[in-house]
């Protein structure tokens, strides 16, 4: 994303009685994303995940998945172009063919309270889930043999992130309601780095795409900080301009200093942490609480993100 950033086309689709949580773009389909999403702001009811397309000039719905609890994140598999996980309000994970919408292929139970991150790992010659619960511990999973082969203890408060490492095997990092950023070692079973990063809590975190002691936090205190996990005694930057919590950070994969935030302000804002003044652009599109926000790694400077009952695509010059 150019200095000179831009929008250039916004596009919507509208899902009535549903709220979007999280959205994450396919690593096969440039056109295609997953939305989990809840019944009212996910305090009682069901959650769908909605499997959707972009065709000019229209967002399609391609499937859609229900589950009777409350969806909070997606990811999207890295080995097969159809599954997709979802964390849900029940404390359980549920793996999707997303091709077949007939119920969940396999349900993770281990969690006993909402499952609130999830992500599949990017490093070559691995191939695991992470999920971050509300019930304080972070656990790891084989989605072969759909078994739980760690659980990870440290925070004192609710996760609301867990996000691998891009660059390092068996390396995540979470965040929490205890205002700590956490490094964690798979291999080892243990947290290899703890930092204090906000006197709030902590609602999202994202590595950088092309630095891998890089990590960006953002926070129920409006702001942004990037760490160099290296030397983690001040921040690299901290970003402000948010007027309500930071709900989602996301670096880009194309620029590495250059990142997208979006809040409770209902505003996505981009950020270059490298220059002064950091804000790029911010976009106001949205009418409720902006909760997710994703990159397209096939298509430069396309953002997607869901809000309310509505989720809706961002292009970006």
């Amino acid at each position: 994303m150019s200095p000179s950033s831009g929008l250039n086309a916004i596009h919507s689709f509208k899902c009535s009685a549903r709220h979007g949580y999280a959205v994450e773009i396919s690593p096969f389909f440039p056109n295609r994303l997953a939305c989990a999403t809840s019944q009212y702001y996910g305090i009682a009811g069901c959650g769908t995940l909605l499997v959707l397309e972009q065709r000019e000039p229209d967002i399609l719905l391609l499937n859609s998945l229900d589950w009777n609890d409350g969806l909070f994140d997606v990811t999207w598999s890295e080995s097969n172009e159809h599954v997709a996980v979802t964390g849900g309000g029940d404390g359980s994970l549920q793996i999707w063919d997303t091709a077949n919408p007939r119920g969940p292929l396999r349900v993770l139970k281990g969690h006993t309270q909402e499952v609130y991150a999830v992500d599949w790992s990017q490093t070559r010659g691995e191939n695991l889930l992470v999920s971050g619960s509300w019930d304080h511990t972070a656990r790891v999973w084989d989605p072969e043999s759909c078994q739980s082969v760690a659980t990870l203890q440290g925070h004192e408060g609710v996760l609301y992130s867990t996000v691998w490492s891009p660059h390092i095997p068996a390396c995540f990092a979470s965040t929490s309601g205890d205002g700590m950023l956490r490094v964690w070692d798979v291999k080892a079973g243990s947290c290899q780095l703890a930092i204090p990063a906000h006197k709030a809590e902590i609602l999202s975190c994202d590595w950088c795409k092309y630095d891998q002691s890089i990590v960006v936090t953002g926070a129920i205190d409006c702001s942004l900080c990037v760490w160099d996990v290296r030397s983690a005694g001040q921040p690299v930057a901290q970003l402000l301009g948010h007027s309500y919590a930071v709900r989602r950070v996301k670096f880009s994969p194309f620029y590495k200093t250059v990142l997208a935030s979006c809040s409770y302000d209902f505003t996505v804002r981009f950020w270059d942490y490298s220059r002064s003044p950091a804000l790029l652009d911010t976009v106001e599109h949205h009418s409720e609480f902006v909760c997710g926000l994703d990159f397209n790694l096939h298509i430069p400077n396309q953002v997607k993100c869901p809000t309310g009952p509505q989720s809706n695509l961002v292009e970006a010059d």
